[in-house]
């Protein structure tokens, strides 16, 4: 009988953890939102319960399992298994996140950044078929990447390779990023910026045609709320978009400057945004690439789905 894989996806507001067949197959998966408030070890017991849960009521034994693999949602020391910080989680600087989580099981437990495990993902089951060599940048609450070369993840000295949403895009910007720095990528452009984005068109004179109470609070401002204004024609929702979307394409303009790579990979919950904003993506990156451009470069979205981080995970026992 095959091994079956186990992947769990921590995230700042979703923890899914599955059983994976070697083909990228779903066997089952389990998806909770109830974690954020847990301390590290709370969530690794947590992780161990749900685990626990899915192999027993798939039929399933411990020894059934290759393995587990963990992508988390932040810089990871990949060689030793800990986690030096996240802006997603409380707590988690320099945390044996692996060897913790193995010390509940007899079976591997690989850790990397979710990014990592993604772009993994992608090279074996979704977009990335067929390439030895990509790049995979996520657009969501946060902004990571994942670069595969050689058909391996690279992760430089530390494990912490690929945080381009952490490099500076514009150093007048408005918006300070969560790690602090003034006109960083995620800081211009990811989910978590969207409400200080919206907040900021209204104080300047524009007018939105969504119907807001004036006791609107905007830190409820998300894609899912820019959709919809986008659908219903919001002036407001557009301009962000259009804005955060420069910001993309002015980051993958870096990228294909760094690794001038054959694929680039869009995945993430922005990406949910629609034509408007990828098309916009590949405007500017072409504006600024002009005939740079020699050979094809393909800039597409990610095919693997919403369980990506899951899937890429449990494949990290395959790399």
């Amino acid at each position: 009988m095959e091994k079956i894989l186990c992947g769990v996806d921590l995230g700042g507001t979703k923890l899914s953890a599955g059983l994976v067949h070697p083909d990228g197959s779903i066997v089952g998966k389990s998806v909770v939102y109830d974690h954020v408030a847990l301390d590290e070890d709370g969530i690794v017991n947590y992780i161990t319960l749900i685990i626990t849960n899915l192999i027993s009521s798939n039929g399933l034994k411990e020894t059934d399992l290759e393995g587990i693999g963990v992508g988390f949602p932040g810089h990871v020391r990949y060689r030793d298994g800990y986690t030096i910080t996240t802006s997603n989680l409380k707590g988690f600087k320099n945390y044996p996140l692996r060897d913790m989580l193995a010390g509940n099981f007899r079976v591997p437990v690989r850790l990397d950044n979710d990014a990592n495990a993604q772009a993994f993902c992608e090279l074996k089951f979704g977009a990335g078929r067929g390439y030895d060599d990509l790049i995979f940048l996520t657009v969501s609450s946060g902004i990571g990447a994942g670069i595969v070369l050689n058909r391996k993840i690279y992760r430089g000295m530390t494990g912490t390779a690929g945080e381009f949403g952490h490099t500076i895009v514009d150093p007048d910007s408005d918006f300070i990023c969560t790690c602090g720095n003034r006109g960083c990528l995620m800081g211009c452009a990811c989910g978590l910026t969207l409400p200080a984005r919206f907040r900021k068109k209204i104080e300047d004179g524009m007018q939105t045609s969504l119907p807001l109470p004036e006791d609107f609070d905007y830190s409820r401002v998300d894609g899912k709320l820019i959709l919809q204004g986008l659908e219903a024609g919001d002036p407001v929702s557009a301009e962000i978009v259009r804005n955060c979307a420069d910001y993309i394409g002015i980051g993958i303009y870096n990228i294909f400057q760094v690794f001038n790579p054959p694929l680039i990979i869009l995945g993430g919950g922005l990406m949910n945004l629609g034509d408007l904003y990828f098309s916009r993506i590949l405007e500017k990156f072409h504006e600024l690439a002009r005939d740079m451009i020699y050979d094809p470069i393909a800039i597409v979205r990610s095919e693997a789905g919403a369980d990506t981080g899951l899937i890429g995970a449990a494949a990290l026992l395959l790399e």
